[in-house]
């Protein structure tokens, strides 16, 4: 599988960044508030960035560099994106109900 760097937006507006091989499956996990402790005060969360990267370290570095970010260079970051959010709310629509 391959590896991602994701950003949720939480009910509150603020942003969490992770990173996960499955990301269907992680986003469920945290809708369903068994993820990260920050966001399981935070809900719903909506995925709102994903970036795909080579492996596993690779991502944790990605994640690192974007977690150091200010939140303007996130926000900035999400308009930048290549991936349109419509094309992956249905797939996480399909995976938070199972």
């Amino acid at each position: 599988m391959a590896w991602c760097v994701y950003i949720l937006r939480c009910r509150d507006g603020s942003l969490y960044t992770g990173c996960t091989n499955d990301i269907a499956h992680r986003l469920a996990v945290h809708q369903s508030g068994k993820g990260a402790k920050y966001t399981r005060s935070r809900l719903p969360v909506c995925l709102v960035y994903r970036e795909e990267v080579a492996g596993r370290s690779e991502a944790l570095r990605r994640e690192s560099v974007i977690k150091r970010l200010t939140r303007e260079q996130k926000l900035r970051l999400l308009t930048e994106q290549k991936i349109s959010i419509s094309e992956l709310e249905p797939e996480t629509t399909h995976r938070a109900g199972t």
